[in-house]
């Protein structure tokens, strides 16, 4: 079995390989081949996963190299993790936002409107190359904006692909903590799309315990909010996790509490900055030749059970377990209400063919009326950056609940294809 890795110059590879090792008895992988443009960091990242791999015992084959076709060739999975334009065009994105009084973030507003017209592009000829060279492959995306570019996959390729988001393990390991459970006894019901999602319900032997994780929650988050603190990030007070009556994603405070962000980014460094520093760190470390394991410091960078969500889902995958994973794939009527063939962040039944999601109960009108206009705007950009339709790239920028006022939308889109200049594909300004 064959894995290739797009984007294997990550400073987050080391944390998949660990997954991916750890998981070798359910997943018999014989070779994993590492792809990126930057073979700098490929030079550091390859040599870091061959140690790691036999620190663990393993003698799986570590590859890496610059050929997209030659990883791609024969993998059964093809996992994405890439950044096209790299952490200074994450950058770029965040302070687009801010430059206009916006919400500067890499996957949500103008920064995550920015990062898709850019990648969508590069992941449609990653699933041509799979398609031509890794004929039933599976694709998993991690790239950012997932849910977008897994929209964008599944309308235009043949590919089968799901989408991957860390949130939904996340959720599910912080519930065990809490209730005192097995991670593994827990049954979500999780609604909505990438990065704007909602628990609405959390079953253990058939008994669904949300109200008592919504109380949890909204007493935990105001203890939080009533200590205060100079320079603490906006979050949530216990009124407004009484008020949803859910669990949120923690990305739905961009749109909950959007002038405090906006108001915070204004006096805050960028993330991409942060991010900078600390991958400069870990690639000072992932170089020394007596390391053979993940760094502690890799928590830092974000991600948390990135590799438990990837290897546990190849594994169930290869298995044909047909266990349950929380990915984006098409809705096919599991949403009552949402339509059948845009991709949804929900419940999915896993077997070797790929991931169905399950069907679940309609939307409460409050999120309902948030995901709907969200994957309206989704929809507008997969347009524009499949066709170079630019009449759709500033509807999208319009119908984002933080884009810009109808004004200001040429504005923001002529700053975009400035700064963006050269990664833009079909939507470059002559």
């Amino acid at each position: 079995m064959k894995v290739c890795v797009i984007g294997g110059g990550s400073t987050y590879t080391p944390e998949l390989v660990d997954g991916l090792l750890r998981r070798r008895e359910q997943l018999p992988i014989t070779e994993l081949h590492l792809v990126d443009i930057d073979e700098s960091r490929l030079e550091i990242l390859g040599p870091l996963a061959r140690r790691m791999a036999r620190r663990a015992g393993s003698d799986i084959e570590i590859q890496w190299g610059t050929d997209r076709v030659a990883g791609i060739r024969d993998a059964r999975f093809v996992v994405s993790q890439m950044r096209v334009g790299a952490m200074q065009a994450r950058e770029r994105d965040e302070l687009l936002g801010r430059e206009f009084g916006l919400i500067g973030q890499e996957t949500v507003g103008v920064g995550g409107f920015a990062n898709a017209l850019r990648t969508i592009p590069v992941a449609l000829s990653i699933a041509r190359d799979v398609e031509a060279h890794a004929p039933g492959a599976i694709l998993l995306n991690f790239t950012n904006p997932a849910g977008l570019v897994t929209e964008a996959l599944c309308r235009h390729s043949n590919v089968t692909t799901i989408g991957l988001c860390n949130v939904p393990w996340s959720f599910k390991m912080g519930f065990a903590r809490g209730l005192g459970v097995a991670p593994e006894t827990i049954e979500l019901d999780y609604v909505g799309l990438n990065h704007l999602s909602w628990v609405r319900g959390a079953r253990i032997d058939g008994i669904d315990r949300i109200d008592e994780l919504v109380a949890g929650m909204a007493a935990m988050v105001q203890r939080n909010h009533d200590r205060g603190g100079e320079g603490r990030e906006p979050d949530w007070d216990g009124s407004s996790i009484n008020l949803l009556g859910a669990i949120p994603n923690y990305y739905l405070l961009y749109y909950y509490e959007t002038a405090a962000w906006v108001d915070h980014q204004s006096r805050h460094p960028t993330r991409a900055h942060e991010v900078m520093e600390i991958e400069a760190r870990l690639l000072e470390q992932y170089r020394d030749p007596g390391l053979a394991e993940k760094p502690k410091e890799l928590e830092l960078r974000g991600g948390a059970y990135y590799s438990e969500t990837a290897a546990a889902l190849m594994a169930d995958i290869h298995s044909d377990a047909g266990t349950v994973h929380i990915v984006n794939v098409p809705n096919r009527g599991a949403i009552p209400g949402l339509g059948n063939d845009v991709v949804v962040e929900t419940s999915a039944r896993v077997t070797q063919a790929g991931a169905q999601a399950l069907p679940t109960a309609a939307l409460r009108p409050d999120i309902d009326a948030l995901v709907r206009t969200l994957k309206d705007f989704e929809l507008l950009t997969v347009q524009a950056a499949v066709f170079g339709d630019e009449d759709a790239a500033m509807r999208a920028l319009l119908t984002n609940p933080l884009g810009p006022s109808a004004r200001n939308v040429e504005a923001v889109w002529r700053r975009l294809q400035v700064v963006h200049r050269g990664w833009l594909s079909k939507l470059e300004r002559s």
